[in-house]
């Protein structure tokens, strides 16, 4: 006999001290009980589905992640980027070949971040020797597991690379810092394989003005010295990175630039007030200008973090006590010291941490504001970068999976993960041929 055709005396034989009322009670909670479960089958069906779909576009499309931090743990004694780590233990990281093939990333721009110090030529030094053993770590990594992993130096490098079946390693240098005043060392980094230069971080340099910090309150953009740093990266085939750099410095790079130029790590102002995003009108001068904003998964840059005084009252008086901001403490054992005590602080006062919702707001507002040719993906792993829901790279899929929730298409997908970024890379290159052509007819 059919459930919903059993009579009610049938079911007073099974539970005779049913009434009339608790009868339909009972028969209630059962039909609501049986068909929540139906519904819960059909949403965790519908979850997997798209999961399943995210997961076969990666392995069709070209996925770049354009900055992460990962460098700066290739040098800690034991820590190997070829072994799997467990995400969320202390020492993981957020980033490994086995987990980028978990989370089909295909290709990182693996930062060789320095510090800002002072601009002398002891500080100078220290930097070049800084970037040099970042930038030795990564050659060292592709040399050891070549069998997973190759150097990129242009877009077509990294196509064949996936063709081939190895994931793909870009570099970019993080502050302009180590160049110091010689415009030769930029050639230098060009020759190791830098291929995007972030001008400053969080401080002003002898290029420009950064966004935070700022030794004077008065924002005084790109320095001479600046200009003749970003007409040597269009001569070169360096991409010009905005991020991090002050509002007067972005303008300047804007008219001075020769080719596209990319903010390889920032958000969206207008949905999170905070001065290392870019405002509205930035990422549309961006947009004209043919270059791209890869949104950064930084809780801080995705969603204005609730009032903590307890936490920014520690972590102010932390950063007294080492004398500024703590990743631009050149010696490696001190830094270290220093983002461990930076991490209890964080376990003590949690903040709420942003989603992989609000970085698919992000993405969206740039779409709406300057068109789908224009944004892209810099996560800032190891940096500070991860978000709930994709807090570390194995979970990188799940950015797919909300924008196809969002009804996102491959082809739209393809340009987010990095057909937007390869396409101002090969400008970039485009624009330093000519202007190599045109020195060589002087």
């Amino acid at each position: 006999m059919r459930f919903w055709k059993i009579k009610r005396s049938d079911w007073q034989r099974v539970f005779p001290i049913l009434g009339r009322h608790d009868f339909i009670f009972g028969f209630l909670v059962i039909f609501l009980f049986v068909n929540s479960i139906g519904i819960a089958c059909r949403v965790n069906l519908k979850e997997n589905q798209l999961i399943a779909k995210a997961r076969q576009i990666h392995q069709r499309i070209l996925t770049v992640d354009c900055h992460c931090d990962t460098p700066m743990m290739m040098l800690r004694p034991g820590w190997d980027i070829g072994q799997r780590h467990e995400p969320g233990q202390k020492e993981s990281g957020k980033i490994d070949l086995p987990r980028m093939r978990e989370g089909g990333l295909d290709a990182l721009f693996f930062s060789v971040f320095v510090g800002q110090g002072p601009l002398t030529d002891e500080g100078y030094a220290k930097a070049r020797e800084r970037a040099s053993q970042l930038i030795q770590v990564v050659h060292k990594m592709v040399k050891d597991y070549s069998n997973l992993i190759g150097l990129a130096l242009t877009p077509q490098d990294a196509y064949q690379l996936k063709k081939e079946g190895k994931l793909i390693a870009f570099l970019g240098l993080e502050n302009g810092y180590p160049i110091g005043r010689d415009l030769s060392r930029l050639e230098e980094y060009y020759r190791l394989g830098i291929r995007y230069l972030t001008l400053c971080h969080s401080q002003d340099n002898d290029i420009c003005d950064s966004a935070t910090d700022r030794l004077n309150p008065e924002d005084k953009g790109l320095s001479e010295f600046g200009r003749q740093v970003i007409k040597a990266c269009n001569r070169l085939g360096i991409m010009v990175d905005v991020s991090h750099i002050s509002d007067q410095s972005f303008w300047d790079v804007i008219q001075v630039s020769e080719a596209p130029v990319i903010a390889s790590h920032s958000s969206c102002r207008a949905l999170c007030p905070n001065p290392r995003n870019l405002s509205d009108e930035m990422i549309k001068a961006l947009a004209k200008k043919g270059g791209v904003i890869q949104i950064c998964f930084l809780s801080s840059y995705l969603r204005q973090p609730k009032p903590n005084p307890e936490r920014d009252k520690a972590i102010k008086d932390l950063e007294a006590k080492y004398g500024g901001n703590i990743r631009a403490i050149q010696d490696e054992v001190l830094r270290q010291k220093a983002l461990e005590e930076l991490n209890e602080i964080r376990r003590r006062f949690p903040q709420e941490i942003a989603t992989v919702k609000d970085v698919a707001d992000h993405i969206e507002h740039v779409i709406k504001i300057a068109g789908i040719d224009y944004v892209g993906i810099g996560t800032d792993f190891d940096g500070g970068g991860g978000v709930e829901g994709c807090n570390d790279v194995s979970e990188m899929f799940n950015v797919t999976v909300e924008l196809l929730r969002r009804g996102y298409k491959e082809k739209d997908l393809a340009k987010i993960w990095g057909g937007n970024l390869m396409r101002v890379f090969n400008e970039v290159i485009k624009v330093a041929q000519c202007l190599q052509k045109e020195a060589a007819f002087r």
